[in-house]
């Protein structure tokens, strides 16, 4: 089985060689055959790749440790959930697993576009297998997933105790579904470039595509963010790890990517601003690729050292190179066709928007590789900390949580003082409230008030949207006011889903400030039966139990805690130690209230003393954090569902781009 693995490998790098050269070829020579033959390649490529994945899925559930990878990343005993997920645990299996995605959403692209599109497609199909080809390139030639040993060990290294969690076994799926669905916009946007197709049809036609990556991009930090909650028990989840900042500044692009799309289906400006974007948030997914498979960072998520570097750098370089060596060709035939009116107009707040974001994914860029240039340039590496991003990005994020409540209900073109009164007066007395509020319930930082208000000012600008356009219904149609909210949003769920999708992000951003100002932290070593007050609560460590199975022995302490005198819960810190792995890890215990977080953790355990000591965390407003995630998945779902008046505005680009051509041709 791995031998066909292994095969299907070679075969599937020799069909996408093909592939792009027929895709060129058809394109060149407007022949229709060549064409059809490099898509059934870039087909043939997805049943290839897909082939090698169930191979070495086979071999990780066989446990056949002859294989390197299945000897590295597994073992007898480790259960199931953790042995498949173990096929993106290393670098070599997680190439495999990234290749599988870009393929199968190749073929997906493919089917959806067999009748439509036809001019895009050549281009199309030979940018998402170019960048197959790397990948393939990777898989057989520097790191074979199928490579063998000389001989069987009898039992397997086991996966890092760090993964052998829930949260791992879909995090990385979901941040690889978010990168390599940014391929999709990138090649119909190199493909228009290439063929100066350059109206709205291939940014409406990807618009889906756009946000099913900022989708999985979200749900992967997300998830990514909750992980680290759980696992590393250091009481957050988020400290601006490389690897962490290498999924945020993809995000940070395509979400400006996301508002200005909008200013040029309306009104046909930022076409190379567009352009740009598509490129940034695609050479950003790359180069995350390369930051935690390169060994240049350390870091708890990043794979080992490896000579892959210099590869995902001259590929990186290369695409850069074209991408922008087409859009300088075709800057004169993006010039747009409209200016900007007034600052106090949305299009000045979604640019305004825009800034913000691209300043967020630079300033993060920028200290995330500052340590590898100040290596290269001094020869001595300078860290930088947490404290610089947040004294930098901490900023902007205010200065965007602003501009996400004014974009929403600010007037196109040029906003008057009446309607900025009318629109904007509920919204601010709801921030000014939200900030009251707080202040009597004894969050007493500045910061942090500030933060809260603004997110009452959104909540309320969003709200004021629902109840206008709920009211209005109400009166003109006669409809209940359910009915009226669910058709309002059915009628546009692309505008009331982005709206619910801001209402999550807001939630979020309370909870983030709730957390991070307000936290209260205490380490304390306990014999059996003392107690500590820690916030609002009192702990009392009762007992420790010990545990033991093949894989893992563990101590579980178990810890009483009472709020106003009363006995309210009991919690199970634990403290394990993986048996192939010689590792130890924590197992944290939570309690999750809408008001606070709970959080235990088990440090270790004296025998002869019989001292636990614990750190013990709780953390304010914490629960927001993951609500404000799930909104956010809810207003992202409802964005994308499909709208009769969509189809008519990818219809209409369509002619008007036929009319185009045909009246070119008549020219030429």
């Amino acid at each position: 089985m791995t031998h066909l693995g292994s095969l299907a490998l070679y075969l599937a790098f020799l069909l996408a060689c093909y592939a792009i050269i027929a895709s060129l070829l058809g394109a060149s020579r407007r022949h229709s055959g060549w064409i059809a033959s490099g898509e059934h390649a870039a087909y043939a490529v997805f049943g290839c790749v897909a082939m090698a994945v169930v191979a070495l899925v086979h071999a990780l559930l066989s446990r056949d440790f002859n294989l390197e990878y299945v000897s590295s990343y597994s073992s007898s005993t480790l259960p199931i959930q953790y042995t498949i997920a173990a096929l993106w645990g290393g670098q070599k299996g997680s190439l495999l697993f990234w290749t599988f995605i870009l393929t199968s959403f190749s073929s997906i692209v493919l089917l959806q576009n067999q009748a439509r599109n036809r001019e895009l497609m050549p281009y199309v199909t030979a940018t998402l297998m170019a960048i197959a080809l790397f990948f393939l390139g990777l898989l057989c030639f520097l790191t074979p997933p199928f490579e063998r040993l000389a001989f069987t060990p009898t039992e397997g290294s086991d996966l890092n105790p760090l993964l052998q969690n829930y949260w791992m076994t879909i995090h990385p799926p979901s941040l690889y579904l978010g990168y390599v669905s940014a391929s999709v916009p990138f090649a119909f946007a190199i493909a228009a470039l290439a063929t100066g197709k350059l109206g709205d049809v291939w940014i409406r036609t990807t618009r889906r595509w756009a946000l099913t990556s900022w989708f999985f991009l979200s749900i992967g930090n997300l998830l990514g963010g909750r992980w680290a909650y759980e696992v590393l028990g250091w009481g957050g989840y988020w400290a601006w790890d490389p690897v962490e900042n290498a999924a945020i500044m993809p995000w940070f692009t395509a979400t400006a990517y996301l508002h200005s799309i909008m200013i040029q289906e309306k009104k046909n400006m930022l076409k190379v601003w567009n352009m740009a974007l598509v490129i940034l948030t695609f050479s950003l997914t790359i180069f995350g690729t390369f930051l935690t498979r390169s060994g240049v960072i350390s870091s708890v998520h990043s794979f080992t050292q490896s000579g892959l570097g210099p590869y995902f750098i001259t590929f990186l370089i290369l695409e850069i190179c074209v991408a922008l060596g087409l859009l300088f060709y075709r800057l004169p035939e993006l010039k747009s066709e409209n200016e900007l009116d007034s600052m106090f107009s949305r299009e000045a707040a979604f640019l305004l928007n825009n800034w913000v974001l691209v300043g967020l994914a630079f300033a993060t860029f920028w200290g995330t590789v500052f340590p590898v240039l100040s290596e290269w340039v001094r020869g001595v590496k300078i860290t930088v900390g947490p404290p610089f991003f947040n004294k930098v990005n901490g900023p902007l994020g205010v200065l965007l949580l602003f501009l996400s409540g004014v974009g929403p209900i600010i007037a196109w073109r040029k906003a008057s003082v009446k309607s900025l009164r009318r629109n904007f007066t509920i919204p601010a007395l709801v921030g000014t409230l939200a900030g009251v509020v707080f202040f009597v319930l004894g969050y007493r930082n500045y910061y942090a008030i500030v933060v809260l208000s603004l997110a009452g000012f959104v909540l309320g600008t969003i709200f004021s949207e629902f109840a206008r356009g709920a009211y209005a219904r109400k009166v003109m149609l006669h409809e209940s006011a359910p009915q009226a909210l669910g058709r309002l949003v059915s009628k546009n769920p692309r505008r009331y889903g982005g709206y619910v999708v801001h209402i999550g992000v807001m939630l979020m951003f309370i909870g983030i400030a709730g957390s991070s100002f307000f936290k209260i932290e205490k380490q304390i070593s306990l014999q059996q039966g003392d107690s500590v007050e820690v916030g609002r609560y009192r702990v009392q460590y009762a007992n420790i139990q010990s545990k033991e199975d093949a894989h893992i022995a563990s101590q579980v302490a178990s810890i009483n805690v009472f709020l106003d005198g009363h006995s309210i819960d009991t919690m199970y810190p634990e403290k394990r130690f993986y048996k192939r792995q010689q590792q130890p890890a924590t197992e944290v215990a939570i309690r999750p209230t809408l008001r606070d977080d709970l959080y235990i953790v088990l440090g270790g355990y004296d025998e002869a003393s019989g001292l636990a000591t614990f750190q013990i965390f709780v953390n304010p407003l914490q629960s927001w954090l993951w609500i404000g995630g799930i909104m956010l998945v809810l207003g992202t779902c409802i964005t994308m569902m499909p709208t009769p008046a969509e189809r008519h505005a990818l219809a209409l680009a369509r002619s008007e781009t036929a009319l185009a051509s045909g009246a070119a041709a008549e020219r030429s």
